[in-house]
């Protein structure tokens, strides 16, 4: 197992729908760093097009509970990065966790160069 940092930039980032045949809600982001990116998303199944039934290894209470917690991440990653709204995100420096052979991992906002 590799594990790797890199340097870079929140290259494109939204709030919306994306995702898992673009059927979940919640905020997607692209990230540039050396020539090269990667991207990933904190979303859940959005309740207008997905709905739950009994067939769903969820409950609505897991879809609410997931709703939460990404509007949590949101309001911690604009106070880390110092700005008001999802778009201002775009541009801001970030380090960038991968794991075995280029997977994301995670990522965190550079808030020590803003």
């Amino acid at each position: 197992m590799r594990n790797e940092k890199k340097l870079g930039r929140i290259s494109k980032v939204s709030f919306g729908l994306g995702g898992y045949q673009e059927a979940m809600l919640g905020i997607h982001f692209q990230f540039s760093f050396e020539g090269s990116g990667i991207g990933t998303s904190e979303c859940y199944w959005s309740p207008e097009l997905i709905k739950c039934s009994d067939k769903c290894q969820w409950t609505e209470e897991d879809r609410s509970k997931a709703f939460d917690e990404i509007m949590r991440y949101v309001a911690k990653l604009l106070s880390d990065a110092k700005v008001m709204t999802v778009d201002q995100l775009q541009g801001i420096p970030v380090e960038v966790a991968l794991k075995d052979f280029n997977s994301f991992d995670s990522f965190r906002i550079l808030t020590e160069v803003l």
